[in-house]
């Protein structure tokens, strides 16, 4: 035919408002491509067997892509800090650990991302120590901050590989998580148990095992122990028995131990109108070798001085800082990420197995932020289930049928498929905010089915054939579907291109909403006819006079 043949009249309220030039041109060639589309679902309707294999196929690569899409709980945010852990092997003294430090500041002082560095020695979130140390760089702010390698991501990518060169201590870069109070670094957080009451030696052979498998594992990355070393530690043993007949009280030897090695707090005195307290403590030059510790004296009843050798002995031994322990367990706190290109979801899973391949009875649990992401995708299938059980109860109520929702749930897989494609596509994780997301494009994708389904059986009930009402409905509500879904569209374009603080989560939400409204505009338009015209002939079963005639004619081929 040739261009705007058959094309029927403009819809009623069309010829009150005089349009011309753009705007003429453009309702013209919507008209010819509202009658080719209510063509197109002409022919649609007339081979229902086909195109319910192509749905079939849909749903089958919805649930194919549900299953490989990576998930997590929260998307790493850019925050503006970077936070690093600095750990030295066990005894470093502190300028040793302040020379490290001085080292990691400089790699960040050089980055052209980094504002300032704030370092701290003698503790981390690993514990506290002489070997311990933190550094956090500060990043410039946002606005000088849109390229890529600008973010956080890339200056923990950079730091990464200059920390790998310095063999003198285990450099961990970490991105604050987004929830703060859930952690203290983002990635996962688990858990290794002593179910089997092996004892701390055992235990720490197994932690040190499995952070060595998990290290040679590439889905992962900067795997530690957030524990602490064992120690030397200075054993001092007291004959009671010798400073009973020496004269010497226990108590007065504690004392005498607290002050030379850990200081006493004394009295107060005022300086310049400011109390200031004065402590008591052995000089350094008599407390820095094991040895010192027999040039002590001890007061003895009697007011003598009795050397600490007379009645006491001091030896090296190895001993943990702390003992931790997590729901009645002991147990060791492994941190670690997915390695670029990997979902947090997945680190979990090789973690987990690779658990399970220590030799022995270990068990663990996952803490912090692992253990939400857990518990949320346990959670996920009933919040969907229940939602579209809402969705038709509420359905049901709007139409007074049981039947006439089915022909609206079925557009559902349509959103909820474009919605996986496009953050497949984007490369994002199923994470919270993206399923937050995902029961918006459940009620959208509902939306635009309602809007045919309304005026076909509005039209139906008023006596016109169950296909042609499909057909006068499918064209009367193209123009208000359309311009519906594409404001939406625009209005959540913001989100999906955002480039500053919080945009991982706006791209989360903005990416999975604009693939599944536009999946459940420019599909479900096609497919809705077709679900309203097969629920109708299963339930109704052609009893009104006018259906019975539509298919007699369909039969003899005549024009429906």
């Amino acid at each position: 035919p040739k261009p705007g043949e058959g094309i029927p009249p403009a819809e009623e309220g069309d010829a009150d408002v005089k349009v011309h030039g753009v705007l003429s041109a453009f309702n013209r060639g919507f008209q010819v491509f509202a009658h080719r589309y209510q063509m197109s679902v002409r022919g649609i309707i007339r081979k229902p067997g086909l195109f319910l294999g192509v749905y079939g196929l849909i749903v089958a690569a919805l649930v194919a892509l549900a299953m490989t899409l990576p998930t997590s709980f929260l998307p790493d945010e850019d925050q503006g800090i970077l936070t690093t852990i600095v750990q030295l092997p066990a005894g470093s003294t502190s300028p040793q650990t302040q020379k490290v430090l001085e080292q990691v500041q400089n790699v960040y002082m050089k980055d052209k991302a980094v504002q300032y560095v704030f370092s701290v020695a003698g503790f981390s979130f690993g514990g506290s120590g002489e070997n311990q140390g933190m550094v956090i760089a500060r990043m410039k702010d946002f606005k000088y901050r849109h390229a890529a390698d600008m973010k956080v991501q890339a200056v923990q990518a950079r730091a990464r590989k200059a920390f790998a060169r310095m063999h003198n201590a285990t450099i961990i870069p970490t991105i604050p998580p987004p929830v703060r109070e859930l952690g203290n670094a983002s990635g996962f957080d688990l858990e290794l148990k002593d179910t089997s009451g092996a004892g701390h030696t055992q235990l720490a052979a197994a932690r040190d095992q499995l952070v060595a498998l998990a290290n040679r594992n590439p889905v992962l990355t900067g795997v530690r122990a957030n524990v602490q070393d064992d120690t030397p530690e200075l054993h001092i043993d007291i004959d009671n028995t010798k400073a009973g007949a020496l004269g010497v009280k226990v108590a007065d030897v504690n004392a005498m131990l607290a002050t030379a090695l850990g200081g006493t707090y004394v009295n107060d005195f005022l300086d310049r109108g400011r109390v200031k307290r004065v402590y008591v403590e052995g000089d350094a030059q008599f407390r820095a070798r094991p040895e010192d510790i027999n040039r002590w004296f001890v007061r003895n009843s009697a007011g003598q001085m009795v050397p600490f050798s007379a009645f006491g002995s001091a030896d090296w031994s190895f001993g943990p800082p702390q003992l931790q322990r997590y729901n009645g367990f002991g147990s060791m706190e492994i941190q670690g990420a997915a390695a670029q290109g990997q979902s947090n979801g997945k680190a979990m899973q090789v973690m987990e197995s690779l658990v399970k391949q220590l030799p022995g009875n270990w068990g663990f649990e996952w803490t912090g932020l692992s253990l939400q992401e857990q518990e949320s995708g346990q959670q996920a299938p009933a919040l969907y289930a229940l939602s579209l059980l809402v969705v038709f109860l509420l359905l049901a109520a709007l139409y007074e049928s049981w039947s006439i929702p089915f022909a609206v749930i079925f557009v559902v897989p349509l959103g909820i498929f474009g919605a996986l494609v496009g953050t497949w596509l984007r490369g994002l994780d199923n994470d919270i905010y993206f399923q937050v997301g995902l029961l918006a494009t459940m009620g959208l994708s509902a939306k635009n089915a309602i809007l045919i389904v309304e005026f076909a059986k509005i039209l139906h009930e008023e006596g016109r054939g169950l296909i042609a009402a499909t057909l006068e409905a499918v064209r009367i509500r193209l123009r208000p579907i359309i311009m519906t879904s594409l404001a939406f569209t625009f209005g959540i374009l913001p989100l999906a291109l955002a480039n500053s603080a919080g945009s991982s989560a706006q791209h989360a939400i903005g990416t999975g909403l604009i693939g599944g409204v536009l999946a459940a505009t420019f599909l479900a338009i096609f497919f809705v006819p077709l679900f309203f015209v097969l629920v109708q002939r299963v339930f109704k079963q052609d009893r009104l006079p006018q259906d019975i005639e539509e298919k007699r004619a369909i039969k003899e081929g005549r024009h429906v």
